[in-house]
């Protein structure tokens, strides 16, 4: 599991292009964090598999293993089971009568579940 400041490391790299070293990772930051905090969380997810490093001379260039697709599927998946049972229905309730859906997100629903069902019908 990524903690909420790892996933701040991550972005950076899914971002990315190519391999990034510590300190341009550590400027990317929107953060106050000290090249030796951003070292640790670098750490923390090697360790986990969650990213490659790569030798380039005296430093190491990192890179996401892990894809931003299954992240986001699995923390997806884990709030739902948390917070709504594992419902997908309740989310949606919950924020239609809290936040309210605009006529854009209520039309793209709408056809989200038009397209799940196979109907063609508009």
């Amino acid at each position: 599991m990524i903690s909420e400041a790892e996933s701040e490391i991550m972005k950076i790299l899914w971002r990315s292009d190519t391999a990034l070293p510590t300190e341009e990772i550590a400027a990317a930051l929107d953060s106050d964090w000290q090249l030796g905090t951003v070292k640790t969380l670098i750490n923390r997810l090697l360790s986990k598999g969650a990213i490659s490093a790569e030798k380039d001379g005296r430093r190491f260039l990192y890179s996401a293993v892990l894809l931003r697709d299954d992240y986001l599927g699995h923390q997806s998946r884990s709030f739902l089971d948390r917070v709504f049972d594992g419902r997908l229905a309740p989310i949606v309730a919950h924020f239609s009568k809290h936040q309210g859906l605009s006529a854009n997100d209520q039309k793209a629903l709408q056809k989200l579940l038009q397209d799940l069902s196979g109907d063609d019908a508009s």
